[in-house]
């Protein structure tokens, strides 16, 4: 029996994932959490062999959240299942240590299937995801404009942000005309929801 976790922070997702997936024979849903910095307590507590974790959720991000349980139980194998099939979650996801990559369509056979496979210790992305994920190719922001855009998504001044990641008010102006640069955006806001939609903050 292969022992499932499921985090995701919609009830109706996560209960619709529960029943197709415990139709199966050979897996069970033992441990639903909500929250991204509830997983690994999760797994640890129900003796996971697989967490299908979500990308959106509140605490951390499926991202985090996948680095962090790898961290803490190599053995545990990670699957995303999301929504947000961006090429740049994708490759994330992998360099997190997520065993596997698929969306939410995906039909409950295809799915389960992909669950005994990360399972086995195989690395299954959904293949139109993983060709839109090399045409992209790797974000062209450095770490420091990646976190400098995502404290600007919500429109934050310069001041506060500076604040957020502790840096000079100049060299957050610096960061964010790079990242405005280097994404083709005409301003912050832009740079930022082209960031968002490539998947890479």
């Amino acid at each position: 029996m292969i022992r499932l976790l499921l985090a995701d922070d919609q009830a109706l997702v996560r209960g619709a994932l529960a029943a197709l997936l415990d139709l199966e024979s050979d897996l069970q849903v033992v441990g639903e959490v909500a929250r991204g910095d509830e997983v690994v307590a999760a797994a640890h507590d129900h003796d996971v062999d697989v967490a299908l974790l979500d990308v959106e959720m509140p605490g951390l991000d499926g991202i985090a959240a996948t680095a962090a349980l790898k961290a803490a139980r190599p053995q545990t194998r990670v699957l995303i299942v999301t929504t947000f099939g961006r090429p740049g979650f994708v490759r994330r996801a992998l360099e997190a240590g997520a065993d596997g990559f698929v969306v939410k369509d995906t039909p409950a056979r295809a799915l389960a299937d992909a669950v005994r496979r990360v399972h086995q210790g195989l690395r299954v992305v959904d293949p139109e995801l993983a060709a839109d994920s090399l045409l992209a190719g790797q974000s062209p922001l450095t770490e420091r404009e990646t976190e400098v855009l995502r404290a600007a998504r919500d429109g934050a001044p310069v001041a506060v942000i500076a604040e957020q990641v502790f840096l000079s008010q100049g060299t957050v102006r610096n960061h964010l005309s790079a990242a405005i640069g280097k994404t083709g955006a005409a301003n912050r806001a832009e740079a930022v929801r082209i960031a968002v939609e490539s998947g890479w903050l």
